[in-house]
C-alpha cells in the first residue's frame, strides 16, 4: 500500500503542473522598410551568414579580368586568363610580411626567407606605400584538402598598410601569370584604401 500511495502522489504531482498553454495571438504589425531584404533562395553560405561590410579597398577592374563576388576572405575577387583556372584576389591578413610571403612559397614548395631574403625582394607601389613583390613557379598546393596543381605560378604583392597586411594574390597557369604580372602591378599601384 505505501508504494501505491507513493505512486499515487507523484501522479497527482505531475497532473497539477500541467498547465493549459495559452494561444499566442500576434496584433501588431510593422510595414517593411527599405533595410527589409527580399531572401535569396540560391544564396551561398558566404552570402548567408557573412558580415556584409562594404570592402575597405577599392580597386577598378582591369580589362579582361571577370570580377567576381567579395567572400569572407576575398574583399575584391576576379578570374582572369584563357583557362578560365586564373584567380586574383585581394585580403587582408594576420601576421608580418614575412609570415605572407613564406606563407605562399610554401605553397609551392619553396624555400622560406628570413629577414634578409626578403630585403632582396623587388618592392613594388602598392595601394599609396611600397610592398614586397613575390613570384614563385612550380607545383601549387592551396591547402584545406585541394588536389595540388602543377604548372602554376603566383605573383604578388604583400605591405604593411596601416598596421594592416594587405595581400594582392594572382594564382593560375603559369604562362598566364608571366603574361598579367605587368597588368597585376598597375593594379596593386591603384588600390585604395577608403575606411
Amino acid at each position: 500500500m505505501n508504494r501505491l500511495t507513493t505512486h499515487l502522489f507523484a501522479c497527482l504531482a505531475l497532473i497539477s503542473s500541467c498547465e493549459e498553454r495559452k494561444e499566442v495571438v500576434v496584433k501588431e504589425t510593422r510595414a517593411a522598410t527599405t533595410r527589409d531584404v527580399s531572401p535569396k533562395l540560391s544564396a551561398t553560405s558566404d552570402e548567408r551568414f557573412r558580415d556584409a561590410k562594404p570592402s575597405p579597398v577599392k580597386g577598378e577592374t582591369p580589362d579582361g579580368w571577370l570580377a567576381l563576388p567579395a567572400t569572407q576572405l576575398r574583399l575584391l575577387n576576379y578570374r582572369f586568363g584563357e583557362s578560365g583556372m586564373g584567380e586574383v584576389w585581394v585580403s587582408i591578413s594576420s601576421g608580418s610580411v614575412l609570415d605572407n610571403v613564406n606563407r605562399w612559397f610554401n605553397q609551392f614548395g619553396a624555400e622560406p626567407v628570413d629577414g634578409v631574403g626578403l630585403e632582396k625582394l623587388r618592392s613594388v607601389s602598392i595601394a599609396g606605400t611600397s610592398g614586397t613583390w613575390v613570384e614563385v613557379v612550380g607545383e601549387y598546393a592551396s591547402g584545406m584538402g585541394s588536389v595540388p596543381k602543377s604548372g602554376f605560378a603566383l605573383a604578388g604583392v604583400v605591405a604593411s598598410v596601416d598596421g594592416r597586411i594587405l595581400t594582392v594574390k594572382m594564382v593560375g597557369p603559369k604562362d598566364e601569370v608571366a603574361a598579367a604580372k605587368p597588368i597585376l602591378e598597375n593594379f596593386a599601384k591603384s588600390l585604395k584604401i577608403v575606411e
